[in-house]
């Protein structure tokens, strides 16, 4: 295996929709005409792949067609199923979805849906203010960690997506501080820039069981993107797997246990995480590694990703790898 046919684009998706008709225009997504158009594009350009044509051809049983291309949509939004999956019926499309299992198991918010709406609802300077008000207003108190200058000058680092003002606030809301100030924190600021309550967006934002259902009956494929939307490579391992563990179990209607695909919530494992997958019967890992995949090459838990921006209509940046 291996050679010119094995290689393939994976686009990632996130939120799909009408911003400019939605509550939260800001919120960082793909809108519905950029995303019809992207669907023409890659009908005219590629040949868009299953997830099992994938499975195959990582096991060796199948090449993969040239200019192969596979579409995945992470964390379950119910946009992906109201606006993403009628169009990709329309053009014989399969989307591969990940989805958290808290999402409509328990219907909570998960913490970086809170972070996304805090940084659509408020100005960022403020934004950056009130975290670092906060920072120092619960340090010593039950919680320990560095002054807020040093942390402003370790994680206020701009990347491909991102200011650096944006990532500073991602960062310590979603891994720095510890997780219970983490929460107690986004659920301030959510409560001061959002103006609804964190259980009616969670009720507004996810997919829910049935709807995940009606997806797998018309041939969508669905994987694993843990249960908690945690950083999995930095959780203990203990942790880790009962994170994994309950995905699973959530899922297991939805996906064949002997064979499915891992999607790591913010790109985030490491080989403990590696190891533990594939005792589970994980046979394929996504990545936010940005790359074309080489399947044959890469290693099948850890393949990389495209971003769905590196894509006409939006940029050419696909023609680069």
């Amino acid at each position: 295996m291996g050679g010119k046919q094995q290689k393939l684009l994976i686009s990632m998706y996130h939120y799909t929709r009408d911003l400019k008709h939605s509550r939260y225009p800001q919120i960082r997504g793909l809108d519905i005409n950029l995303f019809r158009k992207q669907m023409e594009f890659f009908s005219e350009n590629f040949n868009v792949v299953t997830m099992e044509q994938v499975i195959a051809a990582v096991k060796g049983k199948k090449s993969l067609p040239e200019k192969a291309l596979l579409l995945t949509f992470d964390d379950g939004y119910v946009d992906n199923y109201t606006v993403a999956f009628p169009i990709l019926e329309e053009f014989g499309f399969q989307g591969s979805f990940f989805i958290p299992g808290k999402t409509f198991a328990t219907h909570q918010l998960l913490d970086v849906n809170k972070i996304h709406y805090i940084l659509a609802s408020a100005q960022i300077e403020s934004l950056v203010q009130d975290v670092k008000e906060r920072i120092d207003y619960y340090r010593g108190k039950e919680f320990d960690y560095p002054t807020t200058e040093e942390l402003w000058n370790q994680y206020a680092v701009a990347n491909r997506y991102d200011g650096k003002d944006i990532i500073f606030v991602k960062r310590i809301l979603q891994t720095i501080l510890p997780e219970k100030l983490r929460n107690q924190i986004s659920s301030e600021l959510f409560e001061k820039y959002v103006g609804i309550t964190e259980e009616q967006l969670a009720y507004e934002l996810y997919m829910t069981r049935e709807q995940i259902r009606t997806m797998k009956k018309h041939g969508m494929f669905i994987g694993l993107h843990g249960y908690d939307h945690y950083w999995l490579g930095n959780l203990s391992s203990n942790q880790m797997r009962k994170d994994i563990t309950r995905a699973l179990e959530i899922l297991d209607e939805f996906i064949d246990r002997e064979e499915w695909v891992m999607n790591y919530p913010y790109g985030s494992y490491n080989d403990d995480v590696l190891s533990f997958i594939k005792e589970q019967g994980a046979c394929m890992g996504l990545t936010t590694r940005v790359k074309a995949a080489e399947i044959g090459l890469d290693d099948a838990l850890q393949l990389p990703r495209l971003d769905c921006n590196d894509f006409p209509p939006v940029t050419e940046n696909y023609s680069n790898f």
